[in-house]
C-alpha cells in the first residue's frame, strides 16, 4: 500500500540541505507568487522545503496556509517526481496571491517541473519503491 504522509524524511530540515538546493539547482519553475527550485537529491526520496518570509507574506496565518497547500499538493504528487530536493520560495507578489489561485496553479507547476527534470542532462538516481 502506498503511503501519502509527509514524514520527517521527506522534508528539508537543516541549513545544509537548503544551501545544497540553492547552490546546485538544476531546474526552476514559476507558480504565481512563488518560485520552485529543484536540485539532485542526496537521498532516494523527493524532499520538500519552504522559504516563505514576512517580507513577501506579512501575516503568519497566510504563510501557514500556503505551507499547508504546498504540503498537500506535494503529498499527492510526490509519487510522480524523481528523487530531487525541492524548495518553494516566496517572491514579490506572493502576499497578493489567493490560496485558491495557488492551489489551482500548483498542479501545472508540478507537471512543468517534472517535464523539465526529465529533460535535464544530469542523471537523477532511480526512485526506490516505497513501502
Amino acid at each position: 500500500m502506498t503511503s501519502y504522509g509527509f514524514p520527517r524524511e521527506l522534508r528539508l530540515l537543516n541549513a545544509g540541505d537548503f544551501r545544497h538546493v540553492f547552490d546546485n539547482s538544476i531546474c526552476k519553475t514559476y507558480c504565481p507568487g512563488f518560485l520552485i527550485l529543484a536540485a539532485p537529491g542526496r537521498q532516494a526520496e523527493t524532499r520538500l522545503g519552504f522559504v516563505i518570509g514576512k517580507k513577501h507574506v506579512k501575516l503568519a496565518v497566510r504563510r501557514n496556509r500556503f505551507k499547508r497547500i504546498f504540503r498537500e499538493s506535494f503529498r499527492l504528487t510526490q509519487q510522480q517526481l524523481p528523487p530531487v530536493d525541492i524548495i518553494i520560495l516566496a517572491i514579490r507578489g506572493a502576499g497578493q496571491t489567493s490560496p485558491e489561485d495557488v492551489s489551482q496553479n500548483l498542479d501545472k507547476a508540478w507537471q512543468q517541473l517534472n517535464r523539465r527534470l526529465s529533460k535535464t542532462s544530469i542523471n537523477l538516481p532511480n526512485k526506490t519503491k516505497r513501502q
